[in-house]
């Protein structure tokens, strides 16, 4: 039995929490921590009498290390369950050290005056975690994530050698508005707008925003472009799959996203460059975040279902195998168990499951390490328990 200090309490937080309160015989308590105490109260008292699970909540700004380090303190919890923003991942990891308690997080850190995102700073701290004696686990998401484990499964069971990975993310989700971001509206857009990169023979290969489009047939969501972006697990498989060649990663998008945003982008609203306006300093892409939906209100608006994973090649006992394996996740069912859309669910629930693999010792070695350094199999199995099935396709259409 475990205490999880779970730090955030939007969508993705949200969902974990749900899905630790479900899974109470691991969860024996947890408490909730948020800059917005009243977010965390209400998600208890939704949730208190539907579990075993004890909750507690606090209020912590997780940009203070001294503010988390008295809080971890307190609660004394097994392990901190990062879901605040990108931005906070540092000062949180510092706390953990400090207080010699395990970590872990769903996206890797990226400054907030930079539209930069690389695992670099995280892995910095894998020497002191080593010799702090405790655990840091990289982005238990979906992508990064699920696909990180999707790989080393791939690789455990089905390869020798795996010689290229095609990363697909795909939202077939239509949620009615004109223009709005599934997750946070800052990080989303950022990512976006930044220049694409693949990983191909032992090299960066860069490219423009959007600039390389393909065509998909989704099982279960149909024919989708999908454009080429830049995303964190590219950079740790390059590390951790020997021999790969090639690594890419492609999302959809509709076309009326790609033109609104083109226009935002067009007058400056996307700028993380603060401008003075009436006599005090903003920053656009944050103030165009004020204006857009809140992705949690998105969920008992969204039709449709989100596909997401990973085409291999590669060969087997001498002969070449390509292998797909995916998950398709439906919005409306995820907001009937949760409250919340498939994007928020696909990311909370292996936020909880890779919180369990370190709490339980099954992924627990002191360091600083991404999901496909450890065993994929208990993680796979957990995987279909709590509400992400996948599917295997010996046989996938190929992205040229």
């Amino acid at each position: 039995m475990a205490k999880a200090l779970i730090i955030g309490c939007g969508g993705v937080g949200s969902v974990a929490i749900h899905k630790c309160c479900q899974n109470s015989e691991v969860f024996e308590e947890i408490c909730i921590a948020s800059r917005t105490k009243s977010k965390c109260d209400e998600l208890k008292a939704k949730l208190e009498k539907t579990t075993k699970t004890k909750i507690t909540t606090a209020k912590v700004d997780a940009n203070q290390v001294d503010e988390l380090v008295s809080l971890i303190q307190r609660v004394k919890p097994d392990i901190v369950m990062n879901l605040a923003l990108p931005y906070q991942d540092l000062t949180i990891m510092e706390a953990c050290l400090a207080t010699k308690t395990h970590y872990m997080d769903t996206a890797n850190y990226e400054p907030e005056d930079t539209a930069h995102f690389e695992y670099s700073w995280q892995w910095a701290y894998r020497d002191a975690f080593k010799k702090a004696g405790v655990t840091a686990l990289l982005g238990s998401g979906f992508d990064p994530g699920v696909t990180s484990v999707f790989t080393a499964y791939a690789l455990k069971h089905h390869f020798d050698e795996i010689e290229t990975i095609d990363i697909l993310d795909c939202n077939g989700g239509d949620h009615g508005y004109p223009f709005a971001t599934n997750f946070n509206p800052e990080i989303n857009i950022r990512e976006v707008s930044a220049k694409g990169k693949y990983w191909e023979n032992g090299a960066w290969v860069e490219t423009e925003p959007m600039e390389i489009k393909r065509v998909y047939d989704f099982p279960e969501v149909g024919v989708k472009d999908m454009y080429l972006m830049h995303h964190e697990e590219i950079e740790s498989l390059a590390l951790n799959v020997p021999g790969i060649k090639r690594i890419r990663f492609f999302m959809t998008f509709g076309q009326s996203y790609l033109t609104h945003l083109k226009c935002l982008e067009n007058v400056g609203m996307t700028s993380i460059e603060p401008i003075e306006f009436q006599g005090q300093q903003i920053v656009p892409l944050q103030f165009l975040k004020a204006v857009l939906p809140d992705p949690a209100s998105l969920g008992p608006r969204t039709k449709g279902k989100t596909n997401i994973g990973c085409i291999f090649t590669g060969r087997k006992d001498g002969k070449e195998k390509t292998y797909y394996i995916y998950n398709v996740c439906d919005h409306e069912e995820s907001y009937k168990e949760v409250g919340s859309q498939a994007i928020s669910y696909t990311t909370g629930v292996p936020a909880m499951i890779g919180a369990m693999m370190v709490v339980t010792g099954k992924w627990q070695k002191p360091g600083v390490y991404n999901m496909e350094e450890f065993d994929p199999d208990p993680f796979m199995a957990e995987l279909s328990k709590w509400g992400l099935p996948w599917v295997e396709c010996h046989a996938p259409k190929l992205v040229d």
